[in-house]
């Protein structure tokens, strides 16, 4: 290698020259070789023979430069060298293939920032501006812009090309030219550029964006997608972004319908940028008719559009008119496919995207149908941050309803969730409010699983309570509970008010009859009559405890009635009356109507109706609910409920109070273990806590609910405490007492006080 760049000697010929410079060109191809020809010193002559006079000496020596400076321990030795000027001088040349060597070195060593100065000082922009203008160098324009492109982005030559004209120059030649590359090159130029702060100003101040609107309209794909980009880019300047408000914006919504997937993909980039954080432009897209081709490209082949478009979609559906517009263009179902994506970008937009439009029940319930849950779960599992951020998102908005809450739950994400937010570096706030967000909107199970309702936490049709369950455990469905044999677990106990559309008429008087199970029901007068009738017989216990919860297995179930109570109850019945009763039910069955959903599955099912819970919520609406101080409605709620559920009991005569065998004759004439709260005649504290709370919610009563061990539950108000009221200054702070349900209906204790903790435990 030595000995071929000794024969660079300027007292060497120019033939020596020639076929040395040849070699050296050929050689510097190899990457080893170049190196070697860098570590001989072989930079310095093939810089002194760009002046040769022999023009095959130039265009050898230019292009060992050209792929020497791909290195960039060689570019920083040309400008020590000072290589740019024998190099802008080659531009002068008459032999194209020289020129094009020339301003492809220029373009690879422009990239370095002190090589732009030195290129700017020897009036190198001038040197470009020349070939620009000159119409028979039209071959050597694209080169031209790209190294316009490096040079765009040092200021202070921007400023420079700015205050000579040159810029306007530069936009105008852009604009009407009939090149497309250079079109895209300068396209090009201005992206590249205008991600500095500074540089975007400026070309603002130029009006730039005229002249990327006029290259939109390009007949060339490459120009409309470098243009797009350059929009992109450009629309980080607030006034520019404003610009394309009015103009830019409709041409893009056109690019979407383009059959070019890479120049749909860019513009929906373009749109992306344009509509975050800008209402204006999120109106204008939607005029121009953005939303069906944008629902379109979520079904692409190119992740990158479909990220795009979910993002201009996301920010539509911030508006509620839009959002409406786009539902009606069943946007849910076209969500199916970015969330079922392996890209972690387009996953995330589609859950981002799903939060934003999923923001009422419609939306929510076309997104359930549409199967898109089970991947948008799925997704909370995802070890990418944003994604798994962007689906908590998206959860917490579909959780906003009891139906979509409980789908979420049987598809485990609340299993999920809860796993996220015991990890430090997996969970975030969405993932806690989510989580939340489900709980409190499936109040039965979250009572199950924490055993509180708050105050806020209102107590709808439909609520039941299974009792404790552990975490982990699936709480089975209202309907699946409600359509199981009764056995000996404990009782589920249902809040309804509403009357099945299947059940007969029935007055006050006489409910012959309540359809809600799929069996025939007795009605509670008739229940209350059994009742009666059995009081009498010998309470047993299964280990000496009164009430129903105490030893709870592992699955949070617990038995309602010892199997030798139930053969006690068996023993006592004589033949005939069974007989009787069997003929009874027989005809019973054979004249109620069949149950919604057994017979006929396409049929809605409906959960059972409870008369006396109705009675009961129409009861304390008129005599309670009137009454002005909340001390009195309390205390008038809390006698009318102990009234109905058996009246007041003192904790000697508990044992005896009968309500296990009461409750084991409901499940049988019931023929499940669901009973409705209001047909409960004989209840403990955690029956009367439960429809203390369930009727307080209906006449605006705020009482939380808390389940304690061994069947106690118990009520907890906020009330003021009379001793401080009148004083000047901040109201005193809400003193927290319970509720007596059981032995002195209506008194109200100071929670944590001696006789609270004698009721609360046992």
């Amino acid at each position: 290698m030595s000995s071929v760049i000794a024969q660079l000697a300027p007292e060497e010929e120019v033939l020596i020259h020639e076929f040395a410079t040849l070699c050296l060109a050929n050689m510097s191809a190899e990457y080893t070789s170049k190196v070697q020809i860098y570590e001989h010193g072989g930079l310095e002559p093939l810089i002194r023979l760009l002046a040769s006079p022999d023009p095959d000496v130039k265009k050898n020596s230019i292009e060992c430069i050209y792929n020497l400076a791909q290195d960039f321990q060689c570019r920083a030795m040309l400008q020590e060298l000072n290589a740019i000027p024998s190099i802008l001088d080659l531009l002068k040349s008459e032999y194209p293939i020289i020129q094009l060597l020339a301003l492809k070195t220029l373009g690879v060593i422009t990239n370095d920032k002190e090589a732009r100065a030195m290129l700017r000082d020897n009036q190198g922009v001038d040197h470009l501006i020349k070939v620009l203008e000159t119409k028979e160098l039209n071959d050597l324009h694209t080169e031209a812009l790209s190294v316009m492109a490096n040079c765009l982005e040092d200021m202070d030559t921007l400023v420079l090309i700015q205050q000579t004209g040159i810029l306007k120059k530069l936009l105008s030649f852009a604009e009407n030219s009939t090149i497309p590359d250079i079109q895209k090159n300068a396209a090009k130029a201005i992206t590249k550029a205008a991600y500095d702060p500074e540089i975007r100003k400026l070309f603002h101040e130029q009006e730039v964006e005229k002249c990327l609107v006029a290259l939109l309209g390009s007949e060339n794909d490459g120009t409309k997608i470098a243009a797009c980009q350059a929009i992109s880019v450009m629309c980080e300047n607030s006034g520019s972004k404003e610009f394309f408000n009015n103009q830019g914006i409709p041409q893009l919504i056109q690019l979407l319908k383009s059959d070019s997937e890479e120049v749909r993909e860019a513009a929906a980039l373009a749109l992306a940028n344009l509509t975050t954080c800008n209402t204006a432009n999120v109106i204008a897209a939607a005029e121009a008719d953005g939303i069906d081709p944008l629902i379109n490209i979520l079904s692409s082949n190119r992740d990158g559009a479909i990220a795009n478009a979910a993002t201009v979609l996301a920010n539509m559906a911030m508006q509620e008119p839009l959002r409406v517009k786009m539902q009606n263009h069943d946007v849910m179902h076209a969500l199916l496919g970015p969330l079922c994506s392996a890209n972690t970008v387009v996953q995330s937009k589609a859950a981002l995207m799903v939060a934003t439009t999923a923001c009422d029940v419609e939306a929510r319930t076309e997104l359930r149908n549409s199967g898109g849950l089970e991947p948008l779960v799925e997704l909370l599992c995802s070890k990418n941050d944003e994604v798994r951020r962007h689906a908590s998102w998206a959860v917490m908005v579909c959780a906003n309803d009891e139906l979509m809450a409980v789908e979420l739950f049987r598809l485990g994400a609340l299993d999920i969730l809860e796993e996220i937010n015991l990890s430090v570096s997996r969970k975030n706030k969405f993932s806690e409010a989510a989580y939340n967000k489900l709980l409190n909107n499936y109040l039965s199970l979250k009572y199950s699983l924490t055993g509180y309702l708050s105050s806020s936490n209102i107590i709808n049709d439909g609520f039941y309570d299974y009792g404790r369950i552990n975490p982990g455990t699936k709480l089975l469905p209202l309907k699946d509970l409600c359509l199981q044999e009764p056995s000996d677990l404990r009782a589920v106990l249902l809040v309804n008010s509403k009357s099945s559309d299947v059940s007969p008429p029935a007055s006050m008087e006489d409910k012959s009859s309540d359809i809600g199970y799929g069996r025939s029901i007795s009605s509670s007068s008739s229940l209350r009559r059994v009742s009666k009738e059995k009081t009498n017989y010998p309470f047993s216990t299964r280990s000496g405890s009164p009430t129903e919860d105490k030893l709870e297995p592992t699955s949070g179930r617990n038995t309602a009635v010892s199997k030798s109570t139930t053969k006690e109850k068996g023993s006592r019945k004589g033949r005939g009356k069974k007989e009787e009763e069997k003929v009874k039910e027989e005809e019973e069955v054979a004249a109620a109507p069949k149950l919604t959903g057994e017979g006929s599955p396409d049929k809605e099912w409906y959960p059972p109706s409870d008369l006396d819970f109705c009675v009961y919520v129409d009861e304390v609406t008129k005599s309670i609910f009137p009454i002005t101080n909340i001390e009195e409605q309390i205390e008038a709620l809390a006698k009318y409920v102990a009234e109905k559920m058996g009246g007041k009991v003192s904790k000697e005569k508990l044992h005896d109070f009968g309500w296990e065998l009461h409750i084991s004759e409901l499940k049988f004439q019931l023929k499940s273990n669901v009973v409705p709260i209001g047909q409960i005649k004989k209840g403990i504290f955690y029956h009367r806590a439960l429809l203390f709370k369930a009727l307080a919610d209906k006449i605006g009563i705020g009482c939380s609910l808390v389940r304690g061990e061994y069947g106690r539950a118990w009520n907890e108000v906020k009330l003021m405490n009379e001793s401080r009221k009148g004083l000047i200054g901040a109201l005193p702070p809400l003193e927290v007492y319970v509720v007596d349900l059981m032995f002195h209906p209506g008194r109200l204790m100071k929670l944590r006080s001696k006789e609270a903790d004698l009721y609360r435990y046992l």
